[in-house]
């Protein structure tokens, strides 16, 4: 879902390989699991610096601080860890709550092993929260994880915050309830029944949420209050300003209605995109000009029901609206389960018709009693049918996808961030029951066999867990979605048998991901993704057949993914954080006809497409719209907000550290360097070759002292001098040509700042900015703080005079329009006064690529001290170093429930596709925003049709051209534009083959008859001047083409064989 591609290199640094200072090693994870809640809960105080900020990074960046600190008081107990139980304790232990009790009572049975991914064959007949802890223990050493293994008592219960209760008799539940309800404890309730899955919050009779959806409040600039009883506020027509009726803002920087500044929150009503009404204005001063009007998140009071209440009058939190009346009709049916299995001691048989039909006959007797809403008009037969047909069964998408949202709402419990689901969500998955017309599973087929596959066997028969066995998987991607796709695809049997699936990464593992790419351990910090996941699932599932590669996927991969690699498919899953590679793998799937599952994840929000050959569009089909980027001239002069300064200082970062050493690196090993550059269009020759000059010669450095002399040069450049000549252009008190002031609206009037040793972010600066000169050109670096201070005071910074003249441009437009005039001469002193490439090789250059997760590199300290100092010169509120990092790192910030919850979706589409379900509606796209909470599913939109003559074709349709004839001659141009001609009644008007033009009807005679007769690779080779490889299989040739009526008509393409 990351619409900004992440940056991803791979880093192996040596203090990567410490695992003591943040994430522990195996011994400290034994030594706390002797911890009990008891214990723990005896001090309630929570001091954040004490836990690893690198570990729970994009994490923080979903939760923010105060909710991270509320999570770390809280003791949490799970009860139940069958593959439900496990998969929410995972999601809650990575999210660093205080301390994880798990408590069961029964042992390892071959049920279990379909979904739960910490037991193994060997731990059949054991406790599952016993050997459960040990390894769930690994998760996160700062989490406690005991076992307790005796009776749910009142009294064990108290030493808890939030009780999570799976796999629980009905009569536990409303015990637990009752108890929680009247002793402020918080309760969830989840349980999974094959396809069926159901969830329930009781958090209290007063419960504050402090943020009901975690976005940024909204914020935007003022240009009209009027005088009312109900004063309307105008925005500028920049940008709509996003509020609702119902929201509270606050007033900032307004002139003249000055009573606004700093109010109480307002609660404002929208008149439209641009305007909303406040309070009573009309005995306020007169508005003369500017303001910021900014959102005020307010906390909300939240009542809950106890378990009891809840049941007779239960309120659905819909998953699905296309199935509108289904949770009422779960609600009786889980009800009926219950008596089912209390009467029986058991589930129903899966697929046995009988107990089907004593399941509806309990049913109608829950029903019958009911007195409240919860009384349904008809029940759905089929429906019960096919609940207690399936009961049985325990299936790991299905855990994934119920298990991520309770640990969301372990979390909400925890911390008041996010609006908890009210009360009750069910959710089924139906559709992945085959949808051939006469299938009908029988209890043969589903009944156990004692494997580890017996929970998915009871809900699809044996003949399914065969199909997954033998198929040919391609993941592309092992972080956080990857990871959960491994170990879904180890539960399910997916290449168990003959099959194989092989996952592709180039990244090394670092701690930043282990709170969430849950395969990884501190021990595994810089080894390769791919290879670590790999052996991660082995453990789970010993008879998965899967293969490590390092490799991108692009153009360059080609020769290893080629086309009998994709032939050999039988699909493909991306696990990618960048639209470009998404957008690759999307070609490559649509030209091979192989189904794709994508998924993407941004904090609590998550998606899933599902792009399948014949059937829908692909991923490519439909495009979100381009991110909107920030204008030049509001970066180099007139900033407004954080982001801008951020920007710049990221820009800064780039043209100081990075740029001029690439070229000037250029200028001394590549002979065609200044030729080409010469060539450039506009000023860039000139600029380019000031900035070899000054890289090489007037700034060149020989020691720290000059790189401190630099720095402070810099800062009085860009903070003082640049300021100081922008207002001598533009004065405090200029007037545009309409006669409003220049500096008002967006334009922030700014003001030079005045160096000093005392003051920490000016060192800041000077330290990272110094050091960082220093290591662009290999010089010894220092971090003494006092032997900088006494430098400084010896530096002579030169006098500064504002000139007269200086254009400083005021929008991109003009910007755009002016024709930037070389001065020739300048440009030929350059080019003699350039010490020659031999000379300048003594020169030792390093540019500088920024990574924004070394702490120790000075690179977040040189963005943080440049963006704060830039926001300091316009007034702007600065940014700590926790925001910087995520906005100038272009970070995505990422949580384990979300990632769970999607990759659920992900597996259930797979049942589908390895089942071959044919129909459209069979396939379901979902969104979700587990903050809101918020789900909304949809059929895929079918691939669009085109048409010529009377024939369809979509996107997945092509011309097969067999290139060698039967007599082992390859087909000329000439035979080629017949065989259309003649097969297809089409006349080719064009011919291109990737970017080369191979044949068109205006096409100089000459060149025409020199091609006609030549073989078809023979002009591709000639034309694209490259090679053909000898994996290459096909070519894909674009047509443009002319029917028997000389109409233009739109073809697909060919896919012309020559091998």
């Amino acid at each position: 879902m990351s619409s900004s591609p992440l940056s991803k290199k791979r880093r192996v640094s040596g203090s990567e390989t410490k695992t003591g200072s943040h994430c522990s090693s195996s011994n400290s994870v034994r030594t706390e699991l002797s911890h009990t809640p008891a214990n723990v809960g005896s001090s309630q105080k929570v001091e954040l610096q004490n836990t690893p900020t690198d570990c729970y990074v994009s994490l923080r960046y979903v939760l923010g601080h105060d909710a991270m600190k509320r999570m770390q008081s809280s003791n949490v107990l799970i009860s139940g860890l069958r593959g439900l139980g496990v998969e929410i304790a995972k999601n809650v232990i990575l999210g660093g709550v205080k301390s994880v009790t798990l408590h069961d009572q029964g042992v390892a049975e071959w049920y279990d092993l379909s979904s739960q991914f910490y037991l193994r064959e060997e731990d059949l007949g054991k406790n599952r929260a016993e050997v459960s802890q040990l390894r769930l223990a690994e998760l996160n050493s700062y989490v406690p994880v005991t076992s307790f293994t005796g009776a749910l008592t009142n009294e064990s219960l108290t030493k808890f915050q939030v009780v999570v209760l799976t796999n629980s008799s009905l009569d536990e539940q409303m015990r637990v309830s009752d108890f929680c309800h009247s002793n402020g404890i918080k309760l969830i309730v989840a349980d999974t029944r094959g396809l069926f899955g159901q969830l329930f919050c009781d958090f209290g009779e007063e419960m504050t949420v402090f943020d009901i959806n975690g976005e940024q409040p909204l914020s935007a600039m003022i240009s009209m209050i009027t005088k009312d009883s109900a004063g309307v506020v105008t925005c500028l027509d920049e940008a709509r300003h996003g509020f609702e009726s119902g929201d509270f803002v606050t007033f900032k920087e307004v002139q003249g209605m000055t009573e606004l500044n700093g109010c109480d929150p307002i609660e404002i009503k929208t008149l439209g995109p641009y305007t909303f009404s406040i309070c009573n204005t009309s005995s306020f001063s007169d508005y003369v000009r500017g303001g910021i009007v900014t959102q005020v998140k307010m906390p909300k009071t939240v009542a809950f029901k106890s378990l009891s209440s809840s049941m007779a009058e239960p309120e659905f939190m819909l998953t699905d609206f296309a199935k509108f009346d289904r949770p009422g009709q779960l609600h009786v049916g889980f009800q009926a389960l219950h008596a089912f299995e209390k009467k029986h001691s058991r589930l129903p048989k899966p697929w046995s018709q009988s107990d089907a039909d004593e399941l509806v006959t309990l049913a109608e007797e829950v029903n019958a009693a009911q007195s409240g809403s919860a009384k349904q008009e008809q029940l759905d037969q089929a429906i019960i049918k096919k609940l207690s047909c399936v009961a049985a069964g325990d299936l790991a998408p299905i855990n994934a996808f119920i298990g991520g949202l309770a640990a969301q709402e372990v979390m909400k419990a925890c911390t008041g961030k996010f609006m908890p689901i009210m009360q009750w969500l069910y959710f089924d998955a139906l559709e992945c029951l085959s949808d051939a017309e006469d299938a009908i599973l029988t209890e043969e087929e589903c009944a156990p066999r004692n494997c580890r596959y017996d929970g998915q066997i009871a809900v699809f028969g044996s003949k399914l867990q065969e199909l997954l066995a033998k198929q040919r998987y391609f993941l592309v991607g092992a972080g956080a979605i990857g990871c959960e796709l491994l170990k879904n695809f180890a539960m399910m049997g997916l290449a168990s048998g003959e099959g194989e699936v092989i996952v592709t990464d180039m990244d090394t593992i670092e701690k930043s991901n282990l709170n969430r790419q849950f395969l990884f351990r501190p021990w595994d910090v810089t080894k390769m993704k791919s290879e670590t996941a790999a052996a991660a699932v082995k453990q789970m599932n010993p008879s998965i057949r899967i293969t490590g590669h390092q490799n991108r996927v692009g153009p360059d991969t080609e020769k290893i993914y080629d086309d009998d690699f994709f032939e050999s498919l039988d699909g493909v899953t991306n696990a990618l954080d960048n639209v470009d590679a998404r957008m690759y793998m999307d070609r490559r799937c649509v030209y091979y006809c192989k189904p794709l599952l994508e998924s993407g994840t941004l904090g609590t929000k998550g998606n899933v497409q599902v792009v399948i050959p014949f059937l829908t569009e692909s991923y490519s089909s439909s495009q979100d719209p381009p991110e909107k980027s920030i204008p030049i001239c509001t970066l180099k002069n007139f900033p407004n907000a954080i982001e801008h300064t951020l920007q710049w200082a990221r820009d800064e970062f780039e043209g100081l550290f990075k740029q001029p050493a690439e070229n000037a690196l250029q200028y001394m090993t590549d002979p065609k360097f200044m030729e080409r550059t010469l060539k450039l269009p506009g000023a860039q020759p000139l600029e380019v070759l000031e900035a070899v000059y000054k890289s090489l010669v007037t700034d060149y450095p020989h020691s720290w002292e000059d790189c401190v002399v630099w720095a402070r040069n810099h800062w009085q450049c860009q903070y003082n001098n640049n300021i100081r000549q922008l207002l001598h252009n533009f004065p405090p008190d200029q007037l545009t040509s309409s006669g409003a002031p220049f500096w008002s609206g967006p334009k922030r009037c700014p003001h030079p700042l005045e160096f000093s040793t005392n003051n920490d972010l000016h060192m800041d600066y000077i330290m990272a900015a110094a050091n960082l000169f220093a290591q662009s050109y290999g010089l010894p670096c220092s971090t003494e703080r006092s032997d900088l201070t006494k430098l400084l005071q010896d530096v002579k910074v030169p006098e500064f005079t504002p000139k007269s003249g200086v254009k400083i441009h005021v929008s991109d437009q003009e910007l755009q329009s002016a024709n930037a005039s070389i001065d020739d001469s300048r440009l030929e002193e350059l080019k003699t006064r350039l010490p020659s490439a031999e000379a300048a090789s003594q020169f030792k250059l390093c540019p500088i690529e920024f990574e924004k997760d070394d702490e120790t590199n000075f690179h977040m300290d040189f963005i943080v001290a440049a963006s704060n100092l830039r926001a300091e010169n316009y007034d702007i509120p600065p940014a700590d170093r926790h925001k910087s990092k995520l906005i100038a790192g272009k970070i995505i910030p990422a949580i384990a429930t979300t990632t769970a919850a999607v990759v659920g979706l992900v597996c259930l589409e797979l049942l589908k596709i390895v089942q071959g379900h044919k129909k459209l509606e069979s396939y379901k796209n979902g969104f979700m925003n587990l903050a809101l909470p918020f789900f909304a599913f949809s059929e895929p939109i079918a691939a669009p049709k085109h048409k010529y003559y009377e024939i369809d074709w979509t996107l997945w349709d092509r011309f097969e051209v067999k290139g060698i004839q039967p007599n082992g001659e390859e087909m000329t141009l000439r035979q080629f534009l017949d065989y259309f001609k003649n097969e297809h009644k089409l006349e080719i008007t064009m011919l291109s083959q990737g970017v080369s033009m191979l044949y068109s009807f205006f096409m100089p005679a000459a060149k025409l008859k020199e091609r006609l007769d030549l073989p078809m690779t023979e002009i591709v080779t000639k034309v694209s001047k490259k090679k053909l490889g000898k994996h290459v299989k096909a070519l894909v040739f674009e047509l443009c083409c002319n029917d028997e009526t000389e109409e233009d008509v739109e073809v697909p393409y060919v896919r012309y064989t020559i091998r």
